[in-house]
Formats: C-alpha cells, structure tokens, sequence
C-alpha cells in the first residue's frame, strides 16, 4: 500500500478470542486542510489535531451511516474555551475557541489541566436511523484528551477501553495523526456502539497490555500502514479480523444555499435586523473560517 493511500483512513477489527474490538486511524491531508483554516498557535493545532482523531477514532465505530458523533468540552477557568469537533459518515469537522492572554501566560508545552481548568469532556451519539440521541458527560481527568476518553467510556458506558493518539508536524509543516481505540466486549458478540460489561476478564488485560505498547511515533507514522499497526499488536493472536476501511475527509457542511435557506425560516423584519447597513446577513462558519454575506432581499417574500 502506497503512503497516500494510508492517510485519512480508518481500519477496524475484531479479535474473537479476546472479546475485543479496535480501530485504528491515520490522518493527513485532511487534518491540514481543517488546521489551515485557522492558523492556531502550536499548543492549540496539537490539541485540535488529537481530537479530531479521537472524534475518527469513536465516530467510525457507528453502525448508523447517517450517524453523528460529537465531541465537545466545556470549561470554566482554562485556556481554552470551547472545543467542537464532529464525525458523520466519514467526514470530519473542528474547532477551537481560546483566550489568547491565557495561552500567552501558560507553559510552552501545556498540561491538559492548563488547557481546560475544570472542564467537562461531552460525547453525543445522533442516530440517524431512530432519530435517539446519547449523551455522556465525565470530567476531564487525566494528563492528556486520551485519558480524558478512557475514563468516559469507564465512567459512562462502563467498557473497558483504551485510547492512544500521536500527532505529528513535519519539517515541511504538514501534519500526520494517528490513533488506536480498543475496547472489551461481552463474551461472544461482535460489538455495537454503546456496551455494558464486567471489568474482571483477564483477556482484556493482555488486550490492554499489548495496545499500551503503541507509540506515538507509530502512530504518527506516515509511512507505516495501517494494517501493520495491528500486526505489530496483535500477530501472536489465532485470529484478528479485519473490517472494511473507511476513508475520510473534511467535511464542513456550510454552503451559501444552506445558509439562506436557514435564513429565511426568520421573519422578514428580524432578517432586516440582522442586515447591516448595505443589506446583508454577514454569517461565519466557525468549522471552516470563512464567512457568507447573504444579501437579505435574496432570501424572503415581502
């Protein structure tokens, strides 16, 4: 497998004899494509780019192709803000908002506590196919955004799970991330989005023990394929079953007409409210930076 073809791709499996699943995920092309649009300081490009491979990570997991994932943290006295970060079908979106002063006084290299303070970590399942919505809410505990997934899906789901990210920048300035989720499943089934199951099984210990060896330079690793990842985990296992990639892209869903057609569920006099003084609704897409002048006369019926 050529290197192009390994970025922006997601790889699944199943290890029967473990009562495990994983996925695996590498990002490249797209990763840029979504950090270029915002030109963030350094600490704030990592962060981003290891929770939109958290977001692949969990988000390529669902079953529902029309299903929506979403991250999002809230805090209260860290740097950052808000971090949104979203997955359906393959596609992927994000964002951060900071306080520039406060990142100008924290550490070069900052602790997830600096970045968040006391923050929440929010993980929402939109099913498509049911119209039912999940959401688990944990605090972000822990050294880093990993950590902070691990204990939601200990604390919320009560699944054993273990998460691994790496983020790399090229001397070039691009990016490459990588990671690796595995998770414990019940004896004897193939895994669906939301699990409940005992914490005692040995088999998930020597699962865990072996994915802990995964570093983040391999993850990060553009020239490593997928499939290599895992055999480097797991070949010593009678049987790993792979699941059809998935491949993935930048998926902002903004559009001028999305946009006026939102607009123009208001009442004329509040789209006038919202004009400026040469009549346009000026709207900004915080995903994408980019900003959309519809002109108010385009979309309503006096």
């Amino acid at each position: 497998m050529t290197e192009e073809l390994d970025l922006d791709r997601a790889l699944g499996f199943t290890i029967p004899a473990r009562h495990a699943r994983g996925r695996v995920v590498r990002l490249g092309p797209v990763l840029d494509e979504i950090l270029a649009a915002h030109a963030y300081p350094p600490p704030i490009e990592a962060l981003l780019a290891e929770a939109l491979t958290l977001t692949a990570l969990i988000g390529s997991t669902l079953k529902d192709a029309g299903g929506q994932l979403t991250l999002q943290t809230q805090t209260e006295n860290g740097v950052v803000k808000l971090l949104v970060c979203d997955y359906r079908g393959g596609e992927l979106r994000g964002y951060i908002q900071y306080d520039e002063e406060a990142l100008a006084a924290a550490p070069t290299s900052p602790t997830l506590f600096a970045l968040f303070g006391t923050g929440y970590l929010a993980i929402t399942f939109d099913q498509a196919a049911t119209g039912e919505r999940y959401q688990g809410i944990v605090p972000l505990d822990g050294t880093t955004l990993a950590d902070a997934a691990q204990s939601y899906f200990v604390q919320s789901e009560q699944i054993p799970t273990l998460v691994r990210l790496g983020v790399a920048r090229g001397e070039d300035g691009t990016h490459v991330s990588g990671g690796l989720f595995l998770q414990h499943l019940p004896e004897g089934e193939d895994g669906r989005e939301r699990l409940h199951t005992r914490l005692d099984h040995p088999e998930w210990e020597h699962v865990a023990l072996l994915g802990a060896t995964m570093g983040a330079d391999e993850l990060a690793d553009r020239a490593l394929p997928l499939e290599s990842l895992i055999w480097r985990l797991f070949n010593e296992e009678d049987e790993v079953r792979l699941l059809p990639g998935i491949l993935l892209a930048r998926g902002c869903r903004c559009s001028p007409d999305y946009i006026a057609s939102v607009l123009a569920k208001f009442p004329p006099e509040d789209q006038r409210a919202m004009a400026d003084k040469d009549g346009m609704i000026v709207v900004d897409c915080a995903f994408c930076a980019r900003k959309f002048p519809v002109p108010v006369a385009d979309h309503y019926v006096s």
